[in-house]
C-alpha cells in the first residue's frame, strides 16, 4: 500500500535534523520518502493520501523493557517493596499462568502500546512463543528476552528458542536474557556464557535495580553485578541491562568497555521505591539510555508519555539541576536508542529505505498549545491524547481513537477479566 502523508511537521529524529515541514511516503513497509514537498521526487500511485494538518510525524517510540502479560496484575499488588511484591503476589500467580493467558492479556497490552505511540517492545515474558504469536497476530514489533532463572527454563529451552523463534515472523526476533544474578544461581550464570559465547550473543538481564540487590550480590561474589558479569564473560557480546539504578562508577566503566545500553524504568522504579537511576552519569559517560515502562503490575500503566516526562524529571531533582536530560535527549532515548538497543537498526529514524513504524502527535489539543517548542511539548506536556496515529511496518493499527488491529475489542476485554478472576485466589 502506497500512502502520503502531507501538510506534516517531520521529526526524522535523525542526527543533526531539525523538525521541518513536509511530507512522509510509505510504499508496502517502508519509507519511501520523508522531506519537504519542493524537493519530492516523481509520484506515487497512491492508495491512500493523508492531510495531516499540521501534525507531527516522527519514528514510534521504542519499549525497551516491558512484561506485556503482567497486565492481569494491574493494581493487584499496590504499595509493597520489590520482594514482598513478587514472592507473596506475583509469583504465586505466575505458576498458575498458562500459555493461552499469556497470549489473551498480551493482547490487551499492545492496545495500550498502541495509544501511547508504541512501535516495537522488548518483552520477557513466561511464554515467548504465545507472545510472538500475538505480536504477528495484532502487527506489534517485538523483541523477545528470555527470562532464564532457577525456576526455569532449561537452558536447552532457551537455545531451542533462539532458533526457533528467530525467522518464524516478520516482526518477531527473540534475543538471550537472564532474569537477574539473583535469581540465577553461579552454575546456571557460567551456563548461559558458555551459550552466548557459542552464538557471539549480546544479553539482557534485569540489574542493580535495587540495593537490596547489589549488597546481596556483594556478599555472594564480593562484587557488584556488573563485575560478576564481566568477570564471568557475560558482557563479551554486549546487551542491555534493565533498570540500572544503583550503579557504581567502576559499574559504569564496566558498560561502557563492553557497550551495554541501559534501559531505564523510571515510574515502576519510583513507585517500588527502587531509586532514581543516575542518567546524567551514563550520558556523560556516553552509555546509551533507552527508556521502558517495565510491567502493568508495578507501573501500572504503560504510557511512554509518562516515562519521559519522569526520566527527566527525576534526573532534575537527583542532580538538583533543571538543565539535566533535555527533552530532545529523552527523545532520543525513546526512539533512536531503544532501537539501536534492541537491534533494530532500520525503525530508529524517518528515512528513505527505514522501515515504517511511524507515529502522528496531535498538535491540535490545548496541553500542545502555544507551540513555543513542539520537541519540548512532546516530552514535558505530552500524553496518550496526543497520538492520532499508530503505523508499524506500513499498516496503521491505530487511528483516531480506533483500533484497526483488533474486531472486538470488549470481548478482548471480556477475557482478560476471566483470567484475572481465576487468578485471584492464588
Amino acid at each position: 500500500m502506497n500512502i502520503r502523508f502531507y501538510n506534516a511537521r517531520v521529526l526524522t529524529m535523525a542526527d543533526g535534523e531539525d523538525l521541518f515541514e513536509g511530507e512522509v511516503w510509505v510504499s508496502c513497509n517502508k519509507i519511501a520518502y520523508a522531506g519537504t514537498a519542493d524537493e519530492a521526487p516523481a509520484t506515487l500511485n497512491w492508495d491512500r493520501e493523508v492531510d495531516c494538518e499540521g501534525n507531527v510525524l516522527m519514528p514510534g517510540f521504542k519499549n525497551a523493557h516491558t512484561h506485556s502479560a503482567m497486565t492481569v496484575f494491574r493494581s493487584l499488588a499496590d504499595d509493597l517493596n520489590l520482594q514482598d511484591w513478587l514472592n507473596t503476589m506475583i509469583f504465586p500467580r505466575e505458576a498458575k499462568m498458562t500459555g493461552e493467558d499469556c497470549y489473551t492479556l498480551t493482547k490487551l497490552a499492545i492496545l495500550e502500546y498502541l495509544t501511547t505511540g508504541v512501535t516495537a517492545i522488548a518483552d520477557m515474558y513466561l511464554t515467548p512463543e504465545t507472545i510472538a504469536d500475538a505480536c504477528a497476530e495484532m502487527g506489534m514489533r517485538c523483541v523477545l528476552v528470555s527470562g532464564l532463572n532457577m525456576f526455569g527454563p532449561a537452558m536447552s529451552v532457551m537455545e531451542d528458542r533462539f532458533n526457533n523463534l528467530n525467522g518464524k515472523y516478520d516482526l518477531v526476533s527473540y534475543k538471550m536474557g537472564l532474569h537477574a544474578e539473583y535469581t540465577c544461581p553461579k552454575e546456571l550464570l557460567e551456563e548461559a556464557s558458555e551459550l552466548i559465547h557459542k552464538y557471539k550473543a549480546p544479553l539482557y538481564v534485569h540489574m542493580s535495580e535495587t540495593k537490596t540487590e547489589v549488597d546481596e550480590c556483594i556478599e555472594r561474589y564480593g562484587m557488584t553485578p556488573p563485575a560478576l558479569f564481566e568477570k564471568l564473560g557475560l558482557f563479551d557480546f554486549g546487551g542491555t541491562i534493565y533498570h540500572g539504578v544503583h550503579i557504581t562508577d567502576e559499574d559504569m566503566e564496566i558498560l561502557k568497555r563492553h557497550n551495554i545500553h541501559v534501559a531505564s524504568n523510571p515510574a515502576s522504579n519510583a513507585k517500588l521505591a527502587s531509586g532514581i537511576a543516575p542518567i546524567s552519569k551514563y550520558l556523560e559517560k556516553e552509555i546509551p539510555v533507552s527508556i521502558g515502562t517495565d510491567g502493568a503490575s508495578s507501573n501500572n500503566c504503560l504510557d511512554m508519555f509518562r516515562e519521559m516526562f519522569l526520566i527527566t524529571a527525576l534526573a532534575k531533582i537527583k542532580d538538583n539541576d533543571p538543565s539535566a536530560v533535555p527533552a530532545m535527549e529523552v527523545l532520543k532515548m525513546a526512539t533512536v536508542n531503544g532501537a539501536i538497543g534492541m537491534e533494530l537498526p532500520d525503525c530508529d529514524v524517518l528515512a528513505k529505505g527505514k522501515l515504517a513504524d511511524m507515529i502522528m502527535i496531535d498538535l491540535h489539543q490545548p496541553n500542545m498549545q502555544p507551540l513555543h517548542n513542539i520537541c519540548k511539548n512532546i516530552v514535558y506536556s505530552g500524553s496518550k491524547m496526543n497520538v492520532k496515529m499508530t503505523m508499524i511496518n506500513g499498516k496503521i493499527l491505530y487511528e483516531d481513537g480506533k483500533f484497526l488491529c483488533c474486531d472486538d475489542v470488549e470481548a478482548l476485554y471480556a477475557e482478560c477479566n476471566a483470567i484475572k478472576e481465576r487468578l485471584k485466589d492464588c
